[in-house]
């Protein structure tokens, strides 16, 4: 049995919404299940719905405390552990996240409080990689990318873990990992515009002729 009545309110939620429907469900009910009254549910969750929500304030102090701790040095590595965070809360859940999941997909209210919390997450990875960024060229532009990028990428992989296409927790993270390293592209910025271009061509040929040729393919590139 869970050992706070938190986890046994939200145990016994799951177990009634699967059994009757979210909708049928009342509060006295969910309280009546887990062992407890109704002003201890309310002590812990504001409404019905918000039983049903991760932690999010939890998640995002321990996402805002990595970022905070990270130099410039090392904001990829900070943010790649800060994005391990949210994915770690996610599948140590389990079936309780999954089934989540797909009330958000025929509960209006939940599905509309998991929107807005997206943008949350949004917000406070853009805080720090603001802080990492603004003094650099397009740096404003290139966090709300970055931040944007970081919290898209994670979410779709977690999407599919959450609907089953994706079974082990290594598989997950090795696929956010690989969605972070498009997202953090945008962190390191453009590639040096100077670089230059090696041409290799047989002897004997015209060198004027070659050059034409290179910047005519140039030109098309």
């Amino acid at each position: 049995m869970p050992a706070t009545s938190r986890d046994r309110l939200v145990a016994a939620a799951f177990e009634l919404f699967a059994g009757q429907g979210y909708d049928a469900t009342t509060v006295d009910e969910i309280a009546t299940r887990a062992g407890t009254g109704r002003s201890t549910f309310f002590r812990h969750f504001p409404t019905k719905d918000d039983v049903v929500l991760p932690d999010h304030e939890a998640l995002l102090g321990r996402v805002d405390e990595r970022l905070a701790t990270a130099s410039s040095a090392g904001r990829e590595v900070a943010l790649r552990e800060a994005a391990g965070i949210v994915l770690a809360h996610y599948l140590d859940e389990g079936e309780t996240a999954r089934t989540r999941y797909r009330l958000a997909s025929t509960v209006p209210a939940i599905r509309d409080r998991e929107i807005a919390s997206v943008q949350r997450y949004v917000r406070l990875f853009g805080k720090h990689v603001h802080r990492w960024l603004d003094a650099e060229t397009d740096g404003s532009l290139r966090a709300e990318l970055v931040a944007s990028a970081v919290v898209i990428g994670h979410n779709h992989v977690l999407r599919q873990w959450l609907r089953g296409e994706v079974d082990d927790a290594a598989t997950a993270q090795a696929l956010v990992d690989r969605a972070l390293d498009h997202a953090l592209a945008v962190l390191r910025g453009p590639a040096s515009a100077g670089a230059p271009t090696i041409v290799i061509t047989s002897g004997g040929r015209d060198v004027e002729q070659v050059v034409r040729e290179v910047r005519d393919a140039l030109g098309r590139a």
